[in-house]
């Protein structure tokens, strides 16, 4: 199992990343790099849940999106390709003086299957450099939408 830390600070309000993250329309792939459209289904949405499947390049997973704290994301996979046990994400949203928001995300990897196995231990060594830059890009995407300008990175954690 592979657990990834990254973190950044955004122009973004807490509300309006929430609304990024839990906007489940066409043009995902705009926000998230690994939310392909194609592979985008939405099975419910509700007004502080959903049950989503999403992925790109051939990894797809089925998460349960739960928002009930605004300030607290967690998603949980309940089906992948590649995925099961403890993984998911974990977005923490807190708010700042200034308007902004420190974005803390947590990716938790359980292999269900060799690939998946093999593709958690490659994130355990790369996987903050690689999931810290579309997590960047995310993080960015966001603040566009919104109209602010680039956001400042504090770092990515530790995987």
């Amino acid at each position: 199992m592979t657990t990834i830390h990254l973190h950044k600070t955004t122009t973004a309000t807490p509300e309006q990343f929430l609304a990024g993250l839990t906007d489940f329309g066409p043009g995902r792939e705009e926000l998230f790099g690994n939310s392909a459209d194609s592979y985008l289904k939405v099975h419910h949405e509700g007004p502080h849940d959903a049950d989503v499947t999403e992925g790109s390049s051939g990894i797809w997973e089925r998460l349960h999106y739960d928002w009930t704290d605004p300030h607290h994301v967690v998603m949980t996979t309940t089906d992948s390709n590649l995925w099961g046990g403890a993984s998911g994400h974990t977005y923490t949203l807190t708010p700042l003086p200034s308007g902004g928001t420190d974005v803390d995300a947590v990716v938790v990897r359980d292999g269900k299957n060799i690939k998946g196995r093999l593709l958690a231990v490659v994130l355990g060594l790369f996987g903050t450099r690689v999931l810290g830059k579309q997590f960047t890009k995310s993080v960015e995407a966001i603040e566009a939408r919104n109209g602010g300008a680039g956001g400042k990175n504090t770092g990515t954690g530790e995987g």
